[in-house]
């Protein structure tokens, strides 16, 4: 008998593998690779959403529980996957400066975005009208992470790499039976994969491809992240990640030539250096309607449960949702209304007696 069966091995999956281990709970991951969208995530974090001059919701617990969380697994793996490095938002008009500085006197803000210019130049960038500095941001590098921790679950025979298949759970008074493992619980963080999840599929996770570059740039010698139109990452060795596309309709991770043109013309509205693609790949991200993470237990079934929906934030969200779904089954604190599945409870049962002959 185990605590928790986890299914999905993204950020959410690790997220809470990593807080029920470190609860003393005995654990077992199933590696179903049902999405990629982890792995090739920008893996950015910021708590202010730029396009709309908005405080990413509950953005300062967030920051404060995943710095907590990343420094515990480097500790842990003896790797660093979390980079401090500024996000600099360029400036295309006076105009744009003077929106950053009406922006930043707002209360909920001001401890997010710098009210001194920078003006720096960057070789390979023109820039006129200098930068604005966001505050409190950085990147994981999601790949490496993700791949050391499944390397350190392997070791301690706490990973399955298999297809789940849900027709084998059977349920019984002290949980669950999945062919020759029992467990008090299963958690569901299968990203996209949830529309094949029986149990939680009538949720409306619409999910979004985004599409990415890895691009060699010789002559630009960036050490912040750009952000514009697109985000520039600096990974060292003249290589940088650049992206990212928002395709809703797109159900596919494949690389497709709509989103190569699209990038590469947000790209040259930004470098007036020459570049190359090194790499261009995509992933349907886990992205909900109300822009809310999914997390809560089944209505019937108290064994199931469900970690998904991070959107486009999963490095800042995984570690704070991972954390309220434990703290919910463990200790019986409530979830936040705004992300408890309970929110769309009203409506699915309402549409299944509809549907009743």
């Amino acid at each position: 008998m185990i605590d928790y069966l986890i299914v999905g091995s993204g950020l959410a999956g690790i997220s809470f593998a990593e807080i029920a281990l470190k609860n003393n709970k005995s654990i077992l991951l199933i590696d179903n690779k049902s999405q990629v969208s982890s792995k090739v995530a920008g893996g950015l974090y910021n708590p202010v959403i730029l396009k709309r001059f908005s405080e990413v919701w509950k953005a300062e617990e967030q920051l404060v529980l995943m710095d907590e969380f990343y420094n515990q697994i480097e500790d842990k793996l003896q790797t660093r996957f979390n980079f401090k490095l500024p996000i600099l938002r360029k400036f295309f008009s006076i105009e744009e400066q003077n929106n950053w500085f009406a922006a930043s006197d707002k209360k909920n803000l001001a401890p997010f975005l710098s009210t001194k210019l920078i003006p720096k130049k960057y070789n390979g960038i023109d820039s006129p009208y200098d930068y604005g500095e966001v505050l409190h941001t950085g990147y994981v590098d999601t790949a490496l992470l993700l791949d050391t921790y499944k390397e350190y679950l392997l070791k301690n025979n706490l990973l399955l790499e298999e297809f789940f298949d849900s027709g084998y759970i059977e349920f019984f008074d002290y949980g669950i039976q999945y062919k020759n493992i029992q467990a008090r619980h299963i958690i569901f963080a299968e990203g996209f994969g949830l529309h094949k999840n029986p149990f939680f599929n009538y949720l409306p996770l619409d999910g979004t491809k985004g599409e990415l570059f890895i691009i060699k740039a010789p002559d630009l010698n960036l050490d912040v992240i750009i952000n514009t139109s697109v985000f520039i990452l600096p990974l060292g060795g003249h290589l940088f990640k650049v992206g990212a596309t928002y395709n809703w309709q797109d159900k596919t991770d494949a690389p497709t030539e709509g989103g190569k043109q699209e990038l590469l013309e947000r790209i040259k509205e930004i470098l007036n250096c020459d570049f190359e693609i090194v790499k261009h790949f995509g992933g349907v991200r886990p992205t909900v309607k109300d822009r809310r993470p999914l997390i809560g237990t089944h209505h019937e079934r108290k064994a199931l449960h469900i970690l998904n929906g991070l959107g486009t934030r999963g490095v800042m969200l995984g570690p704070a949702m991972a954390k309220a779904l434990f703290d919910k089954i463990e200790n019986e604190i409530p979830l936040d209304p705004e992300i408890d599945i309970q929110r769309f409870h009203k409506k699915y049962l309402k549409t299944l007696i509809l549907d009743r002959p």
